[in-house]
């Protein structure tokens, strides 16, 4: 695997809220693969939690195999004529990975039927040579603060979502909404799943914010600058806090990625 010409370092940081009784939550930091996960389970009887650990393990593991594959690839000869060792494609990779979760978490669910329908969202990053790859199943999200500018840079699959983007009701309306924790796309609850993977560029001094929706159901995407600027481990700390102090109904996750 080629090295990326930039830096990454991660920080992390789940709570269960003020309302639950047990985190469904999960999330994968590994800056030596250059990957990172956060999924939000759902499901009665602990499935939620089934679900979004058996997802985070399987993609880092799929991820894992797949980019080493490609690098035990040796150059072969042909003749005179070198032939070029296997280059990975990253966006396979990371799609493979997800599905290949959903397949699980599925499969598990039909073992053991008091698990049946559940699920979880996956939201990931995955460092490249040119930059990064972005995976996204559900409501988790990942944003991305450059300077002073903050972008939210997946899209929310949700009922809610789907209604606003095709101008069915207006953003005011939404805050009100019964339907606005409809999820339309998860891990697990079928066989298959579309997953949005698209490619982002990264630069010196970016930061990507991954978080299940404990915490941005709360947050407003303006008040991110100023709660990253003291830094990644103090701003896990600021984001829970936050989320807690605004209600607490959920499991909070937060993962930070620093690019140097």
């Amino acid at each position: 695997m080629a090295s990326s010409p930039v830096r990454f370092l991660s920080f992390a940081g789940t709570h269960v809220g003020l309302r639950r009784q047990g985190n469904e939550d999960a999330f994968l930091m590994d800056d030596d693969l250059g990957l990172w996960v956060v999924a939000d389970g759902m499901g009665g009887q602990a499935a939620g939690e089934v679900a979004s650990q058996q997802a985070v393990e399987t993609v880092h593991e799929m991820v894992r195999t797949g980019l080493l594959k490609a690098s035990r690839s040796q150059p072969a000869t042909n003749g005179s004529n070198p032939i070029a060792p296997q280059v990975p494609n990253f966006a396979r990779v990371l799609e493979s990975a997800v599905q290949g979760a959903t397949y699980m978490v599925f499969g598990l669910a039909e073992q053991d039927r008091s698990k049946l329908g559940m699920g979880t969202t996956l939201s990931a990053m995955m460092r490249t040579p040119t930059g990064a790859l972005l995976a996204q199943v559900g409501d988790s999200r990942i944003y991305r603060v450059r300077g002073e500018a903050v972008e939210q840079l997946t899209q929310d699959h949700t009922l809610i979502n789907w209604q606003i983007q095709n101008g069915l009701i207006t953003e005011e309306e939404a805050k009100t909404s019964r339907q606005k924790n409809v999820i339309t796309r998860a891990v697990g609850n079928k066989d298959y799943v579309q997953v949005d993977i698209f490619e982002v560029d990264v630069a010196p001094g970016d930061l990507y914010l991954l978080c299940s929706d404990g915490l941005h159901t709360y947050l407003k995407t303006e008040e991110i600058p100023a709660i990253v600027k003291d830094g990644p481990s103090l701003a896990i700390e600021a984001f829970i806090q936050l989320a807690n102090d605004r209600g607490g109904k959920d499991n909070i996750t937060v993962a930070l990625v620093a690019v140097a």
